[in-house]
């Protein structure tokens, strides 16, 4: 068994504005993800303990996927590369192809959390997201802060799975 690892400091709970308070969770969730992942052998990273078939790794790689999509090119409205899964739902790409490292599947993720936060940094919780974008119908915009909060469902759900994941893989437990 590996040690777990370090616990994350949750935001504070005195913190009582809306933006600040969201950021922090979401960031304290994106962390939260890689710090379960921290430790884990390649092997671990790779392999899949699931009837599902997805690896830790693979997980890293769709919340990449999941910030580009929803910041990127739902909101800002970028054209960015084929945001995968969207156009075949039969060829979600939840796995991670032997010529792709963990390092550049952790730089990927770091990278477009960076984009997300920049993003987000520049827009009101009130705004919708822009046209152009990745939002069908094409009228269809959601606020900011809509995008925000199902962000922090969708890293909450996926760190849970991640604690099954890891538990199965090589014992540890925490967080």
């Amino acid at each position: 068994m590996t040690a777990p690892p370090e616990p994350a400091v949750e935001p504070p709970d005195n913190l009582t504005d809306p933006r600040e308070l969201v950021l922090a969770y979401l960031d304290y969730y994106r962390a939260a993800l890689l710090r379960k992942l921290d430790g884990m052998s390649e092997e671990d990273l790779r392999s899949s303990r699931l009837p599902s078939g997805w690896a830790p790794l693979a997980l890293l790689k769709h919340l990449a996927f999941v910030e580009r999509r929803w910041f990127r090119w739902g909101f800002a409205a970028e054209q960015v590369d084929p945001i995968w899964g969207d156009e075949d739902p039969d060829t979600r790409k939840w796995q991670v192809g032997a010529e792709e490292s963990t390092e550049e599947i952790r730089a990927l993720f770091l990278d477009e959390c960076a984009r997300s936060r920049k993003i987000v940094a520049g827009a009101e919780l009130q705004q919708p997201a822009r046209s152009g974008g990745g939002f069908n119908p094409p009228d269809h915009h959601p606020a900011l802060i809509w995008i925000l909060f199902h962000m922090l469902q969708e890293y909450t759900r996926h760190v849970g799975q991640l604690d099954v994941a890891r538990e199965l893989a090589d014992g540890v437990t925490g967080e």
